[in-house]
């Protein structure tokens, strides 16, 4: 089994203490920091931009996994290169030639992701798997935090990592939505090999550390299927 890597979702964090946010994960042992970057348009909701990529890169030293849940993100790479994102995810609805939008990403310096809606057939992305280092399984609709987990997106997971297979590509294989530490064990046997997770780490009430505690344990009882 691939070492599997926790990423706190910082859109569940407080927004006036950020930077104490992502260092607090990071001292509690989070892998990466995932970025939800929204534009009003693409998805109902409006969050960070690059320059608080930036003042993340600032605060913390963990790598800063960011998606772009944006239009046209393909005008965008430079500024999230620039702001310092390690990943740059990006939807295959939202820019119309997705294949130069990796290669543009990798050309730039952040390693390229695809993921798409829930709703969206699988096929849409198989033409740009080879061009991922990362592929994003969102297992709710994209847009505000805290929703439940959608049943049988564990499939999902699944079908996508079989696809890396079928291809002798390895990428990573995240999923963001609704991650609670119950589910882990059914997505990492699925391919999971990067888990999201914003309220189950920021909005637990016993705090980031017993949080992401609670997380490596549920990883840590995962046997090898």
């Amino acid at each position: 089994m691939s070492e599997i890597k926790l990423a706190p979702s910082i859109l569940s964090a407080d927004f006036a203490r950020l930077g104490e946010a992502a260092r607090a994960v990071e001292r509690a042992g989070a892998d990466w920091l995932h970025v939800d970057v929204m534009d009003g348009h693409f998805v109902p909701n409006l969050t960070f931009g690059p320059k608080m990529v930036a003042d993340l890169r600032r605060a913390t030293g963990l790598p800063l996994d960011v998606h772009l849940m944006i239009e046209r993100p393909e005008e965008w790479i430079d500024r999230y290169a620039e702001a310092g994102a390690d990943w740059l995810v990006v939807h295959v609805e939202s820019t119309r030639d997705p294949a130069a939008t990796l290669r543009a990403i990798r050309e730039r310096g952040p390693r390229p992701g695809i993921t798409l809606r829930p709703g969206t057939p699988l096929r849409a992305i198989d033409p740009y798997l080879e061009l991922c280092d990362l592929v994003l399984v969102m297992s709710v609709e994209p847009g505000f935090g805290g929703q439940p987990f959608i049943e049988g997106s564990e499939q999902r997971v699944a079908d996508v990592s079989e696809g890396l297979r079928r291809r002798g590509h390895r990428a990573e294989v995240e999923v963001d939505g609704g991650v609670k530490p119950e589910l882990c064990g059914a997505l990492i046997h699925a391919g999971a090999t990067v888990l999201v997770a914003g309220s189950g780490v920021f909005l637990d009430p016993d705090g980031v550390d017993a949080a992401l505690a609670k997380y490596r344990r549920s990883i840590g009882e995962v046997r090898p299927a």
